[in-house]
């Protein structure tokens, strides 16, 4: 039995030896799939990536000109008039005698001014 085994690998080894080619070097398999993932991460970036980074430079440019008189919505979804600002904070009226502080970035949407007739 140890015979017959033996003799099936020593077959199975020729076989696979004699496949080979003398000259050739084994080739990696890493290099038939290197242009791929080199595609997969460039469709990442271009579909995930840029355009958060380009909402984010959007956010950041819109939290920059928040001016007094604004009208805002917060994350929360309290909608008020900006009457005061600071580097980091903003001061809304909400109501007659009422103002409330919140951080800067709680400032979700500046409303569009509208044209006074």
């Amino acid at each position: 039995m140890w015979r017959l085994l033996f003799a099936q690998t020593e077959a199975t080894q020729a076989a696979e030896g004699a496949a080979e080619q003398p000259g050739a070097a084994p080739s990696n398999p890493l290099t038939g799939m290197l242009p791929m993932i080199v595609i997969f991460f460039a469709i990442m970036y271009f579909l995930m990536i840029r355009p958060q980074q380009k909402r984010e430079k959007e956010r950041r440019a819109m939290l920059a000109a928040v001016a007094k008189g604004d009208a805002v919505i917060t994350t929360g979804g309290i909608c008020g008039t900006v009457v005061g600002l600071s580097e980091d904070r903003v001061v809304l009226r909400v109501d007659e005698n009422v103002t409330m502080e919140f951080v800067r970035g709680a400032i979700a949407q500046v409303m569009p001014k509208e044209n006074a007739k």
